[in-house]
C-alpha cells in the first residue's frame, strides 16, 4: 500500500508540473523495467511479485494475462539480472533466464506452467 501511494503521489505531481511521465521521470535514481515472466494463476501472481520485491525493488506487478512484470527499481542497488535471477528462484521462467528445475518442481501442481497447465 505504501508502494502505491509513493507512485500516486509521483504521477500527480508529474501530470500537475505537465512534464511527460516516463520510466525515467518517476523519480531520481529510480527506473522501471518490464519483462515476460513464466506463469498460471493468481498463486503465481502471488509467488512471482514477491519474489520480485527484493532490497532495491520498489514495485512489483505481474499480469496473469500478458504475463509481463514491471518493475521499479533503483539500480545503485539491485541490477536488472539481479532482478530476474530473484524471480527464478521461486521456480518461474522469465525471458533472459529459465528457472532450474530443481525451483520449477517445488511449484504447486496447478501452478505448473511448462507442462501445458492453462491459465486459470
Amino acid at each position: 500500500m505504501k508502494s502505491f501511494i509513493i507512485i500516486f503521489s509521483l504521477v500527480v505531481s508529474g501530470l500537475i508540473s505537465g512534464q511527460p511521465l516516463d520510466a525515467q521521470n518517476i523519480s531520481k535514481g529510480v527506473t522501471s523495467i518490464s519483462f515476460n515472466v513464466e506463469g498460471v494463476c493468481g498463486m503465481c501472481k502471488s509467488r512471482i511479485e514477491n519474489s520480485a520485491l527484493v532490497k532495491g525493488v520498489k514495485m512489483a506487478e505481474w499480469d496473469k494475462e500478458t504475463h509481463i512484470l514491471k518493475v521499479v527499481y533503483n539500480p545503485k542497488k539491485i541490477s536488472e539480472t539481479e532482478v530476474h535471477q530473484a524471480v527464478i528462484e521461486s521456480g518461474h521462467d522469465t525471458e533472459k533466464i529459465k528457472a532450474s528445475d530443481e525451483a520449477y518442481q517445488k511449484l504447486p501442481a496447478c501452478c505448473a506452467f511448462r507442462d501445458g497447465v492453462e491459465n486459470h
